[in-house]
């Protein structure tokens, strides 16, 4: 492993570089061309600002759990609360979103350990393949693949629900 590949302390995977971050990021050119909705509702991207640089940013993210009639959306943060979005939304979490071709102002609430074990049990029992893979490639072990195993997983991931703002509807 060279050094740019190797875990973190906490076991979870390093940020992409090179190539492996220009694939993660072509989702972004997707929304750019106004493709958004190639993704459903599977993944939202997500504008915030850099909390040092004052600067725009942009990420796509994978929805964990939407909630059309509440108007929310929730989000994993698999880089743990270093990664660069969920430290800006930390710093400014009143930012947009665009879900398909629909942009939506939201205020982020950062979610509790116990919180975020329940939605891993959720996610896990809706999307079980998926989930299981998350949690390997983040260094989280799931083996006997029970409810109990995801919620101890969904301790360890730092989770973030945004809401949409009053008079929005969200879909």
């Amino acid at each position: 492993m060279t050094t740019s590949q190797q875990p973190t302390g906490d076991g979870r995977p390093p940020l992409p570089r090179g190539w492996r971050r220009r694939l993660a990021r072509l989702p972004i050119t997707v929304y750019r061309m106004g493709l958004g909705p190639v993704f459903g509702g599977r993944l939202l991207l997500l504008n915030h600002t850099g909390r040092i640089s004052g600067l725009p940013r942009r990420v796509t993210l994978e929805v964990v759990e939407h909630d059309p009639v509440g108007g929310t959306w929730t989000l994993a943060s698999g880089f743990g609360p270093e990664a660069a979005w969920y430290r800006n939304l930390r710093a400014a979490p009143k930012t947009t979103v665009q879900v398909g071709n629909r942009r939506y102002a939201v205020t982020a609430h950062f979610l509790s350990a116990q919180e975020g074990g329940e939605i891993m049990a959720r996610y896990a029992s809706a999307r079980p393949r998926t989930a299981r893979r998350l949690c390997a490639f983040m260094g989280l072990d799931v083996s006997d693949g029970s409810g109990d195993a995801y919620r101890r997983a969904g301790r360890r991931i730092p989770f973030v629900r945004l809401q949409a703002s009053c008079g929005q509807n969200v879909r």
